[in-house]
């Protein structure tokens, strides 16, 4: 028997709701790490949304993602800042902080960062 699988971000093992009903994180879990999928609304910032769970001062994630929708800007800690917008592959390391742009929720799919990405303790 082989090892396919089917997994899908619509029927998600895990999903993780953010503060404030800002957004929520689906998630599948695979042997290499989890995938998901952030919707992230309008005025989601991690610094106001996910700070509070994470308990750094900054997101301490390494994201590897690809933007659907949505626009989102990064910065990083040492200032460096990005937007990035749909159709956008992400490569984000630890120190950061993000917040939505614009009226849009901006939806990322991330196959590097999500496995404790606005988890509870």
């Amino acid at each position: 028997m082989s090892d396919l699988r089917r997994l899908s971000l619509d029927e998600p093992e895990e999903v993780r709701p953010f503060e404030d009903g800002s957004g929520q994180m689906e998630l599948v879990n695979l042997a290499g790490g989890a995938v998901g999928r952030g919707t992230f609304h309008p005025g989601w910032q991690w610094s106001k949304h996910i700070k509070p769970i994470a308990g750094t001062d900054s997101c301490q994630a390494n994201h590897m993602g690809y933007v659907l929708s949505g626009r989102m800007t990064v910065r990083m800690d040492d200032g460096d800042q990005a937007d990035f917008g749909p159709g956008d592959v992400l490569i984000c390391p630890p120190g950061h902080d993000a917040w939505v742009v614009g009226e849009e929720p901006c939806v990322v799919i991330d196959w590097g960062g999500y496995a404790d990405y606005a988890k509870r303790s």
